[in-house]
């Protein structure tokens, strides 16, 4: 099942709740998810307009595989709670990030089925001491964003890039519905892009952008309709493969 999540908040316990960034997950219906989470004030959720940042606004970007499973609960055996894990195959932190796999458990609000509490125990960066934490996500409805010249929308796309040699080089976007996430790593370098479309103005905007490398937003956004499975892009001395199309 593919989603738009966008945290709410995040608690380190015992602190109080609170949002430093403008975190947002596409998560592709085969699991993929690029995971890309920027420093406010710099981007909000919703925000318009181009921006450019220094990678000193980037808190995390991740990008790999999920995947849930019902597990019994650790207060009461006899019930079952939603266990999730993330996948890391790319990492903002992390050149190296093979066999790193985040882990939480995750709870619907009865009150607004759009919001889901994620609870676990992971490194805080701020203090380099694991803790618990709690997150609250929001899903966000998958909107249709109109082809040119009357093509049949194209609900999601997922391209992928991976290279040889020494280092780590490798890239992944998600389009979604209305937005369109890129993270890439060549070595030491890293590179991130969202966009989301604006029904105002008929077009992409880029909300974020970190890094040099290039991404093929094109495609994935103005052109999808004309993508298909396998079809290769080069864009500057890499080549995109599409891998997911919905």
């Amino acid at each position: 099942m593919c989603d738009i999540s966008i945290r709410e908040y995040i608690r380190w316990l015992p602190d109080v709740a609170s949002e430093p960034t403008s975190t947002i997950v596409l998560t592709t219906p085969q699991r993929r998810f690029v995971d890309i989470r920027v420093l406010k004030p710099a981007a909000s959720a919703d925000g318009a307009g181009d921006a450019v940042l220094s990678l000193s606004r980037l808190d995390w970007a991740i990008a790999g595989t999920s995947s849930s499973a019902m597990i019994p609960s650790r207060n009461d055996s006899s019930k079952e709670i939603k266990h999730s894990q993330w996948a890391h195959w790319i990492d903002s932190r992390s050149a190296d990030c093979d066999g790193v796999i985040d882990e939480g458990d995750m709870f619907d609000d009865p009150s607004d089925l759009a919001l889901t509490l994620e609870t676990g125990r992971m490194l805080n960066p701020a203090t380099g001491v694991d803790a618990d934490y709690e997150e609250v996500w929001r899903s966000e409805p998958i909107q249709m964003v109109p082809g040119p010249g009357g093509e049949a929308a194209v609900t999601c796309l997922a391209l992928q890039m991976e290279g040889s040699g020494e280092g780590v080089k490798r890239g992944l976007l998600v389009r979604l519905g209305q937005y369109c996430q890129a993270f890439a790593r060549d070595g030491d370098e890293i590179a991130l892009e969202r966009l989301k479309w604006d029904p105002d103005q008929q077009r992409w905007a880029s909300l974020v952008r970190i890094g040099r490398l290039e991404f093929p937003t094109d495609i994935a956004t103005c052109l999808a309709h004309e993508a298909r499975i396998d079809d290769e892009v080069k864009v500057g001395s890499t080549v995109w493969k599409v891998i997911e199309r919905l």
